[in-house]
């Protein structure tokens, strides 16, 4: 059964912790599970990845920034995520568009209209079956993915959305709430102000509650 996932939420709320969390969990189920992230789920993108959050492109127009973001997702898609679903995978994505209307859109004050003609002609519209929303404060996700960059030199060149002001921060939190709001048949919210075990184990049970998990498979047995 395929099924496309995604993890979303603000600076430091953990997604890429927890995707690689919810992959494993996943995968000792009996799952078959491809892992991935936007920007940079392709060999593509990651190239554009390393334009986009470059702390040095700090002249990059928000115009610029929007076109690179839905380039790199319609080589994902093609490349990574349409092809694992057709053939039956679950996909974990780390971001995919709801990033881009929250960042972009409610972050930058770019038309959403512009971005949904963006994502209808490069996408098709296309969206997850379900969204895990990782939730906390704008102040303690920044406290959190600054000192992550600072301790982390690879991180340091990715860190263009940290030097972004508080408020920011809290448009883009804000934006992810009320889509969560709007669209609570694919929404999951995830506090995320816990230790990565605890948040892990309540995304598990709120997924779990969501019903969009297929049942554990059993692994076959050998025939003596």
């Amino acid at each position: 059964m395929s099924l496309f996932i995604t993890l979303e939420g603000i600076e430091g709320c953990g997604k890429s912790t927890q995707a690689t969390r919810l992959v494993k969990r996943l995968r000792r189920e009996g799952h078959e599970c491809t892992a991935t992230r936007e920007p940079g789920g392709t060999p593509i993108g990651k190239q554009i990845r390393q334009i986009i959050l470059n702390p040095e492109n700090h002249e990059m127009a928000p115009e610029t920034e929007l076109a690179l973001y839905f380039s790199d997702r319609a080589q994902h898609l093609r490349e990574v995520v349409w092809p694992a679903l057709a053939s039956g995978k679950i996909v974990v994505s780390d971001r995919f568009t709801d990033s881009t209307i929250a960042y972009q859109g409610k972050g930058r004050g770019l038309s959403l209209q512009t971005i949904r003609s963006l994502d209808r002609v490069l996408t098709g519209s296309f969206q997850p079956d379900v969204t895990l929303l990782l939730d906390l404060p704008a102040a303690l996700g920044l406290e959190r993915a600054r000192r992550r960059n600072k301790d982390n030199a690879q991180m340091q060149k990715e860190g263009r959305f940290e030097e972004e002001a508080m408020a920011f921060h809290e448009r883009v939190r804000s934006a992810y709430l009320k889509m969560a709001g709007r669209e609570a048949h694919r929404y999951v919210i995830v506090p995320a102000d816990g230790t990565p075990a605890t948040v892990h184990e309540s995304l598990w049970a709120l997924l779990r509650k969501h019903g969009s998990l297929p049942a554990k498979r059993r692994r076959s047995r050998r025939k003596a």
